[in-house]
């Protein structure tokens, strides 16, 4: 696997792979790597030729109060493991090589995409995630970009920006992953004590209570939310940030639908906040 931390360097390479008519892939992460992530990576691999992986700790989709400082880095140990599944490169860029002296061009989808879910309690968010996702499409020259679906509203509004500029370069979405336990991986996770982790578990279990009653014919958004509400409320250490049902992936609201919908979650336990999410329909 090669290193790469400029983005000469991160262009020359990709060049000479597109030349050799190689088929590029780019995983992009904040690093403190889980199987999750590998789980994206050894997907790449079966998409395309050649798989870069980014490692940025994105300043601009922090908010003031947010944990950036704290975020986990362990960048050995990331390298170690992308090495393990078989990553061609891995582009680890300052943040001065990102946003350089002077730096004044910012990507905003100004939606309905980017005012609810996360969005609606972390202004600024999604503009600094289409910057920077942006710029590393370009950086690496990649045909392909793999995300999870955790992330499943950065996942549309990423989408929306590589539809909205005519990008040559298509989205993937990959299901999540998750511990035995039915918590969802998450780079956050390393900041729960055993104790919140088993607190954590109500996040999944309200969203398979949730696809339970859909399963059994439940259409209705408020009847599905109130499902995932009351089994949250079972945990009392677990604090709502928020609960909503939309038609995936245009996140519409609706009164009784038969489609594709998302049923997300953010909850804190403890300090932390996790996020979460089931897709459902047809």
């Amino acid at each position: 696997m090669q290193l790469f931390s400029t983005v000469q360097e991160m262009h020359e390479y990709s060049r000479k792979q597109r030349a050799l008519g190689k088929s590029i892939g780019l995983v992009p992460t904040m690093g403190c790597l889980h199987e999750g992530h590998l789980t994206l990576m050894k997907e790449a691999k079966k998409n395309c030729d050649v798989v870069i992986a980014s490692v940025f700790v994105n300043p601009i989709q922090f908010g003031p109060n947010e944990d950036y400082d704290a975020y986990p880095r362990q960048i050995e140990r990331d390298a170690s493991a992308l090495e393990q599944v078989g990553v061609d490169a891995l582009f680890c860029p300052s943040v001065k090589e990102m946003y350089p002296k002077g730096y004044h061009t910012y990507i905003e989808v100004e939606n309905e995409f980017t005012n609810k879910l996360c969005g609606a309690k972390r202004p600024g968010h999604f503009r600094g995630v289409a910057t920077v996702v942006t710029k590393l499409m370009n950086i690496t020259a990649a045909e392909h970009a793999f995300f999870g679906q955790k992330d499943a509203q950065q996942v549309v509004v990423l989408s929306r920006v590589v539809a909205d500029l005519n990008l040559p370069i298509q989205i993937h979405m990959v299901p999540i992953v998750r511990e035995p336990s039915g918590l969802a991986y998450s780079s956050r996770n390393t900041y729960l004590s055993s104790i919140e982790k088993k607190q954590a578990l109500i996040l999944s279990q309200s969203l398979q209570k949730a696809k339970t009653a859909y399963l059994a014919g439940e259409r209705n958004r408020g009847c599905l939310i109130k499902v995932v509400t009351e089994t949250l409320a079972q945990e009392k250490m677990a604090v709502v940030d928020y609960v909503q049902v939309y038609t995936f992936p245009e996140l519409e609201e609706f009164s009784s639908y038969t489609g594709k919908i998302i049923i997300a979650i953010a909850v804190y336990i403890g300090k932390t906040r996790l996020i979460d999410n089931i897709i459902l329909g047809e």
